[in-house]
């Protein structure tokens, strides 16, 4: 059905597409060349050749571990470099391209050189491990969120699964949410949307898949956020649940409230547990009953329920029907009972809760008490149109979470930057999909070395004579310029498109853009590559987003990613990058 029909016909260089079964488009496919800066950088620092010495070679020359050392030191201002790094990276660069058997040459030739620029792992755009200090309180990090973490698809009547909560810890979300209801018996507990068409999966399931993939790709602590719609007894199933599975891996505190949140660097290997505590589920846990007495009533999960009433599971339709027929002697029973199992409470790590009256209200800082607040994105709008100072205030001690509104039912995403921009650390995304709004929550946590937790800028936390926090809305002056899509604070977005090149494997743009900087502690390149299409929407050729405050300055590989944030095989773009 395409209209694009690849042949294995080569004709000069050129690489035939039949099209439409009526004529060829041929695409050069000549061997890529090092580009003049790449060429003029190597005649540079490489010595020997018919250019004679030092600084005066040519493109026969050969670069040495020191030659290596002074070119990473002063074009790509990465000091930190010794010689025997130098070596080693020579050495892996010929282990690649020569066999290593054969091959004695210890320096770099300009095609060694070449595509040593262009091995990622080996010339990354930022930095690859952990380098920001670890040792704050958790309100002092972005961390990474997911949303109803459990669904393969959209919010309404895709399978829940574990694959899904074991993607999203591979990938270095470090905050997981499992929405619990009690079986169609009332004897287990599963994991699914509520009030919709969703397909449940045991939470035992859930728990084991955390449990063996926590910590695949970071070590610093999961955070398991609990959309708690149980009776008593099943708060205490889950409690001794949890205590089985993840052992010495559960985390609690023995004070029933923190003063403060431990640091990422003291719950190494660490998993906790946020959710409401039972005397608030206890107090807003018949919804269907008090709406009849008090319109104004919510019900017990943080969030918004996806569409009316009238979408609702079996389990969903049992439970309240059981909570409606209790007298107020069961009630009491139950209250004790809950009181007579404290082991669930106890494991409550993060206090979280929704706001009951105004957000402003609900935003007022605690003196010895830190808890973490849940608001809609819509919420997190409204919030920060009228008291964006207060936003920022209460999360420099406290953790906010912002969750897409209950209408995206295709599991799409909003705009990140809003919340980031004050100081929210749990925004809260849906991992399933793709768009440019979850391509920016890629690329914001690829800082720190990918490990889930990006240290908050300093004018985020801190506090002026006279308690005066940052102001997002205030008009602030351009600090640094990026030479090279810049997404950020609203005065730091912008957008650049290079001109077409047409019909070449190896295009060279040989462009260069400039992005003025007001926030560049919070800014992000993303960048996307299209095939022109004269007839019809460009085509997809891959994107990438990476934060402006960790790209490292000189010339860069840059991989590309698909539509799902899978890092593509063997596409990279090599650009230079310029702080002034």
């Amino acid at each position: 059905m395409g209209k694009e029909k690849k042949t294995e016909s080569y004709d000069n260089g050129s690489y035939n597409y039949k099209m439409f079964k009526c004529f060829n488009r041929k695409f050069k496919i000549n061997e890529v060349q090092p580009t003049d800066d790449v060429r003029d950088a190597f005649c540079q620092f490489s010595v020997g050749g018919s250019g004679g010495g030092d600084g005066d070679s040519s493109d026969d020359g050969v670069m040495g571990a020191e030659q290596l050392c002074s070119f990473l030191d002063d074009n790509q201002v990465n000091s930190a470099t010794t010689v025997a790094e130098a070596q080693r990276l020579i050495d892996e660069v010929i282990r690649r391209r020569h066999h290593v058997t054969r091959f004695t040459r210890h320096g770099l030739d300009l095609d060694d050189f070449f595509n040593f620029l262009f091995y990622d792992d080996l010339n990354p755009p930022i930095t690859p491990h952990v380098h920001q200090d670890m040792s704050a309180p958790l309100s002092h990090y972005f961390i990474y969120t997911g949303h109803n973490s459990y669904l393969t698809g959209n919010q309404l009547s895709s399978d829940c699964s574990e694959v899904p909560v074991i993607k999203a810890l591979q990938r270095g979300v470090r905050v997981i949410e499992l929405d619990l209801w009690p079986n169609s018996t009332g004897t287990d507990i599963n994991v699914l949307h509520g009030r919709t068409l969703t397909t449940p999966v045991p939470l035992i399931t859930c728990l084991k898949s955390i449990r063996d993939h926590a910590f695949s790709s970071s070590p610093y602590p999961v955070i398991i956020t609990l959309e708690d719609h149980l009776t008593a007894d099943l708060q205490a199933k889950v409690a001794e649940m949890a205590t089985q599975i993840f052992g010495q891996m559960l985390y609690y505190p023995e004070s029933e409230s923190l003063e403060e949140f431990p640091s990422p660097a003291s719950l190494l290997h660490r998993i906790i547990i946020s959710t409401k505590p039972p005397k608030e589920y206890l107090e807003s846990r018949n919804p269907i009953g008090k709406q009849k007495e008090n319109g104004n009533a919510s019900p017990s999960s943080e969030e918004e329920t996806p569409g009316t009433e009238e979408i609702q599971t079996l389990e969903s339709i049992l439970f309240y029907q059981d909570c409606d027929n209790k007298s107020d002697s069961d009630q009491e029973e139950e209250e004790a009972s809950e009181d007579q199992k404290p082991a669930y409470k106890r494991l409550i790590t993060i206090h979280a809760g929704k706001p009951k009256g105004t957000v402003k209200e609900e935003m007022k800082v605690v003196v010895d008490k830190v808890r973490r607040l849940s608001l809609s994105e819509q919420e997190l709008d409204r919030t920060c149109s009228s008291n964006s100072q207060d936003v920022v205030r209460f999360t420099q001690k406290n953790l906010l979470r912002i969750y897409p509104k209950g209408t995206r039912f295709n599991s799409s995403n909003y705009k990140p930057l809003i919340g980031w921009t004050h100081g929210a650390q749990m925004i809260a995304f849906n991992m399933q999909g793709y768009g440019r709004s979850l391509w920016l929550m890629h690329g914001m946590f690829r800082a720190n070395g990918g490990c889930g937790y990006v240290k908050k800028p300093n004018f985020l936390m801190k506090k002026g004579f006279h308690d005066e926090v940052f102001d997002p809305k205030k008009k602030l002056h351009v600090k640094e310029t990026l030479k090279v899509f810049i997404v950020g604070v609203p005065a730091d977005n912008a957008k650049r498109k290079t001109r077409v090149i047409e019909d070449n494997w190896y295009p060279i743009w040989d462009e260069e853009f400039s992005f003025p900087l007001t926030v560049p502690e919070l800014a992000l390149l993303r960048i996307e590559v299209r095939e022109y299409d004269m007839s019809d929407k460009d085509d997809f050729g891959g994107q990438t987003c990476l934060p402006v405050s960790e790209l490292r300055p000189g010339i860069r590989s840059v991989p590309l990613y698909d539509k799902k944030g899978e890092k593509m095989k063997s596409v990279r773009l090599l650009m230079r990058f310029i702080f002034e």
